[in-house]
């Protein structure tokens, strides 16, 4: 059962001793070091205190790594996300233009690391402000910070890896029927849906025409793109190392079976387009039968803001690039 985490008093002491973050600062905590250093703790079992206003849930076994400082809704953190802004514009240019041929098609961008040999791949799975065909939509708006995150320069430094950003225009599960021009939420349908396997068939392509890692293949997602996190990963539970879920709306699927992939996933409890219900009983359920997900749950955030705060967590690239498969 997920409760609110409580600080300690030293921890409470502790936070009220820490300075505003500037602009400066901002940048240093996004850098991989601070990251490191925050993850390497948690790994010798030193304990954090959580931004104050942050719902987290963790197991001993696999502690959820520590959060940015501050309240998910204090200028602090609002100076993170403008800083990651700054920093990552343009790296969206890097991304090259590809379409997925054959009976259907799919467009999609694909980034490529300067460093060789057998490297990862990162999915990343838009929400629906990508919707679309004009291979361009999944690198905007709410989508910016899933897809640079990755291409940041301390990033490829510590983490080269591939990234991939397939293109749908109607959404990552089966649906009845929806036409995403219409008001109103789709019924979703059991079965793989027709885009994620098109997302599958671009990642084997990718495997087989690249040095990719198939032991250290992600996936991620925002909204919609969280759908297809649980949706995929519960039709493929033994292809990725790891997977980072941001407010996904609903799938057909039972979110056990997503049960072989570790998984951290985020939700805003002020979300007014996804319920966070939907993001609380999943995670029961996983743990209900011995899982182990990370789930962090911010306090006063709407959908939107949650996807801003989860890419701009220090800790995420360490975490996930730490899993890989057998």
């Amino acid at each position: 059962m997920v409760r609110n985490a409580r600080p300690s008093a030293a921890n409470l002491n502790q936070a009220a001793k820490r300075q505003m973050i500037t602009r400066r600062d901002a940048i240093r905590v996004l850098s991989s070091g601070s990251a490191a250093a925050w993850f390497a703790a948690t790994q010798m079992g030193l304990n954090f205190s959580l931004a104050p206003g942050t719902f987290a849930a963790a197991f001993e076994d696999e502690p959820t790594p520590p959060l940015a400082p501050e309240a998910p809704t204090s200028p602090e953190r609002l100076t993170l996300i403008k800083a990651f802004r700054e920093r990552s514009e343009g790296l969206q240019n890097k991304f090259e233009a590809r379409v997925l041929k054959g009976e259907l098609e799919m467009p999609y961008r694909l980034f490529r690391p300067e460093t060789t040999g057998k490297l990862p791949l990162v999915v990343y799975l838009h929400g629906g402000g990508g919707l679309g065909n004009d291979n361009l939509k999944q690198l905007q708006f709410g989508n910016i910070f899933g897809t640079r995150l990755w291409l940041l320069p301390e990033n490829q430094k510590r983490f080269p890896c591939y990234v991939v950003a397939p293109q749908s225009d109607s959404g990552w599960v089966r649906y009845n029927g929806w036409d995403p021009t219409e008001a109103g939420l789709p019924r979703v349908l059991p079965g793989l849906g027709e885009e994620a396997r098109l997302a599958l068939e671009i990642i084997d392509n990718l495997c087989h025409e690249f040095a990719i890692d198939e032991r250290r293949i992600y996936i991620t997602g925002n909204s919609m793109g969280g759908s297809g996190v649980w949706h995929i990963t519960a039709e493929r539970p033994k292809l990725f190392a790891a997977a980072v879920a941001c407010c996904g709306g609903d799938t057909a699927e039972d979110a056990v079976a997503s049960l072989d992939t570790p998984l951290w996933n985020f939700h805003g409890d002020a979300d007014q387009s996804v319920p966070v219900a939907l993001s609380r009983g999943r995670i029961t359920a996983l743990r209900r039968v011995g899982g182990h997900p990370l789930y962090t749950e911010y306090s006063g955030v709407d959908h939107d803001g949650a996807t801003d705060l989860a890419y701009t967590e220090p800790a995420l690239p360490e975490w996930l690039f730490s899993h890989h498969r057998g």
